[in-house]
């Protein structure tokens, strides 16, 4: 049986945070785990938080001062926390009669189940962290946009190749963060006991945009990780073709020391 919440309410608000790189969740302490997959635990004195390990939590019927509070107490078990995180904000109502979506920027709930939340904390995880990376990757482009047209010159210099491995390994790692450990387009394991609830979950998907959002991404980091290496090449080769060249000029100056020796002290 479904565990409910917030049962005087018929409206609340919810927030999902980017806080960093990773949340350890194995050293919470004082909470009350209200479930798990993903992690859901009492905060305040009527709210919870879904807590996420790639480092995103979102907020459910919090006070400010519950809120910062928590995330506060919550902040020592952060790694590699942004200084500016990303924060999207929802109203959830309850609405019996219609389906359950998202409308007029209101996510509609049949009930307060903690099951249907933790279906809309991995939406709203997920659509976090998608923005986090769309806007980074927005000043990568204008960061690699310079070494493409380095293409057309001869004066691309070492920097430019350190600047160049550098936006390669972000790329990497975005990669790895969105396919690796946040598994944006993959269902949450919770689907797997509670089937009922995947309208909810695609609904909620769709309306979000979480697919369309991941795949645009994709093509963004193929592009980046695509232009760094061609330029990358490119300054090889033409690295490669210098030495080539020291190489004939040694051979010519050996060439020609040796004709001296020959025709002067033969």
């Amino acid at each position: 049986m479904q565990k409910l919440l917030f049962n005087d309410r018929d409206r609340f608000r919810a927030q999902a945070l980017f806080l960093g790189k990773k949340i350890n969740l194995q050293n919470l302490e004082n909470y009350v785990c209200l479930a798990t997959m993903p992690v859901i635990v009492s905060v305040g004195e009527h709210g919870c938080a879904v807590l996420l390990n790639y480092g995103a939590v979102v907020l459910f019927n919090l006070e400010p001062v519950e809120k910062v509070a928590f995330l506060t107490k919550l902040s020592s078990q952060v790694s590699g926390s942004f200084a500016n995180p990303e924060t999207e904000e929802v109203e959830i109502h309850l609405n019996v009669a219609e389906s359950e979506r998202v409308k007029e920027g209101k996510i509609s709930l049949h009930e307060f189940s903690v099951e249907r939340l933790q279906i809309v904390a991995d939406i709203l995880a997920k659509s976090v962290v998608l923005s986090h990376y769309e806007t980074s990757l927005a000043g990568v482009f204008d960061q690699i946009e310079p070494f493409a047209a380095s293409l057309q010159r001869e004066d691309r210099s070492r920097r430019q190749s350190r600047e160049l491995l550098r936006q390669l390994g972000t790329t990497l790692l975005v990669q790895h963060k969105i396919v690796g450990q946040v598994e944006i387009i993959d269902k949450p394991e919770l689907l797997w006991e509670s089937p009922q609830l995947e309208n909810l979950y695609l609904r909620l998907e769709d309306e979000y945009e979480i697919r369309e959002r991941h795949h645009a991404l994709e093509r963004k980091l193929d592009l980046i990780s695509q232009t760094a290496q061609t330029v990358l090449e490119f300054m090889q080769h033409s690295s490669s073709q210098r030495v080539e060249w020291y190489v004939v000029i040694l051979i010519v100056v050996e060439i020609l020391l040796s004709l001296y020796d020959i025709i002067f002290k033969g």
